[in-house]
């Protein structure tokens, strides 16, 4: 596949990544759904402080083809939103581990994680969901 799959992150069936940093956790979309979204227009964060459990909407995402709701990969309370995809949504498009973060939290139950998807899980449940090598 053509896409790229952080070794470091775990990934939701629902296309959400999440990264530990320290007891400091990072989330946002994967390569794969950015690509599959098309020109990320908008992204809707929510305000720090605001609490999610696992599996909850906790973002969205405008593309000039969808909207698409954002789940919460782990439980945990929003410390920091990455304030500039206001301006400049595309950085997720470029940069979906990066740059193009969503937000940094506060894990509640780390392992959550366990029920995630590893790099190389991730990237053969999408060839599923594709139906095919190459992501498209």
């Amino acid at each position: 596949m053509s896409f790229t799959f952080e070794r470091n992150c775990r990934y939701s069936k629902s296309h959400e990544w999440v990264r530990l940093e320290g007891d400091i956790a990072l989330a946002g979309i994967t390569d794969y759904a950015q690509d599959q979204l098309s020109d990320i227009v908008y992204v809707e964060l929510p305000e720090p402080g605001d609490s999610f459990e696992m599996g909850d909407v906790y973002a969205v995402v405008e593309s000039v083809k969808a909207a698409s709701d954002c789940d919460m990969p782990i439980s945990g309370e929003v410390l920091e939103v990455n304030d500039r995809l206001e301006d400049r949504p595309q950085v997720v498009n470029e940069d979906p581990f990066g740059e193009g973060w969503f937000i940094q939290f506060r894990p509640m139950d780390v392992s959550e994680m366990d029920s995630l998807m590893d790099a190389d899980a991730y990237e053969k449940y999408c060839i599923e969901e594709t139906g095919k090598e190459g992501g498209h």
